[in-house]
């Protein structure tokens, strides 16, 4: 990957992004999605004045989008909304970090085994950074499909897609709302947490409240395994806390019903400013006629994925614990 062609495109975007900004009042990431659609269209929209339409025309002559590799679009994009999101202090307004994307990627490499077509579902998906991740890394042909609920962040994960020609069918919407959506082989989902303010249409699920909001984070892991075949996996960020409060005996039980837990991997506590905000990887099979649960689940506290030699010996004990699931 070319570093440099990452810096220009964050570069690219963040000038046209404020160029814009001269002329309509947004906020920056508002803004994003319309220098991108300046990018992929090659003109600015005829909306815009003159003026700004000629400086936009000359900003369209110093880049050439064609020859970036996805990855190099994906983190430039990704440079420019980290920009966005400083000082926002909406919990939704997060992503995925790209050491835990990648990983979660290779995760799901290890789960699906030979598989060669995939049906890809992420239900909390944001910017669509931790979705793109995952399907620029895998080698089997792969149908994605994204669901969110917040409008900016939704134009956001459509440009990131487009702009990386990958093809996610996105709805814009609650996502604990029923979906258009035929089960897919494999979810994944850095799970939203908090309360969720709609207590009529938690009403339908099993994992609501007793009295009061229902987690939504409990919600969507039970949303999300509705969407998922059986025999199918999902891979879920889920905080360290999920199996200690007050609503975990309901989320246990349910699990048990539903689910094989395939593994927790905790990811390094150096990754978060408090421990309290700590979170692991949750890997569970939907359980099905043909499904077993494994001989035993892959705990595991993951070492600093900065340390190269700790964690290829971390890879190396997953991989090694996938063969012996798959001869016993």
């Amino acid at each position: 990957m070319d570093q440099s062609h990452v810096e220009l495109l964050y570069t690219w975007l963040d000038e046209t992004a404020e160029l814009i900004g001269q002329e309509i009042d947004l906020s920056y990431l508002e803004l994003l999605p319309l220098a991108g659609e300046v990018l992929l269209e090659g003109s600015p929209s005829t909306d815009y004045s003159e003026s700004l339409q000629g400086q936009l025309s000359e900003k369209i002559k110093a880049i050439q989008i064609e020859n970036f590799k996805k990855e190099e679009i994906r983190k430039g994009l990704q440079l420019a909304i980290l920009k966005g999101m400083k000082g926002s202090t909406q919990q939704q307004h997060l992503i995925t970090p790209d050491s835990v994307a990648i990983f979660m990627g290779y995760l799901i490499q290890k789960v699906l085994g030979e598989q060669e077509t995939v049906r890809l579902f992420d239900p909390a998906t944001g910017t669509a950074n931790l979705l793109t991740a995952i399907i620029n890394q895998m080698e089997q042909s792969v149908e994605a499909y994204g669901s969110e609920v917040d409008p900016t962040l939704i134009q956001l994960g459509l440009l990131n897609a487009n702009l990386q020609k990958a093809e996610v069918e996105f709805f814009h919407q609650d996502s604990l709302r029923p979906l258009l959506l035929e089960p897919v082989d494999i979810a994944v989902a850095d799970l939203p947490v908090g309360y969720y303010p709609d207590d009529l249409q938690a009403a339908n699920y099993k994992l609501k409240a007793e009295e009061g909001h229902s987690y939504a984070h409990h919600l969507f892991i039970e949303q999300t395994l509705h969407y998922v075949k059986e025999g199918g996996y999902s891979l879920f960020l889920i905080p360290n806390f999920l199996f200690d409060s007050d609503q975990s005996e309901q989320l246990h039980a349910f699990l048990q019903e539903n689910v094989h837990i395939v593994g927790v991997l905790q990811l390094p506590e150096s990754m978060f400013k408090n421990e309290k905000f700590g979170k692991s990887i949750f890997i569970v099979q939907k359980k099905g006629q043909d499904t077993k649960a494994p001989k035993q689940a892959l705990m595991a506290k993951l070492p600093s994925f900065q340390n190269a030699k700790a964690m290829n010996d971390m890879v190396n004990q997953i991989n090694d614990w996938f063969k012996s699931e798959r001869t016993s």
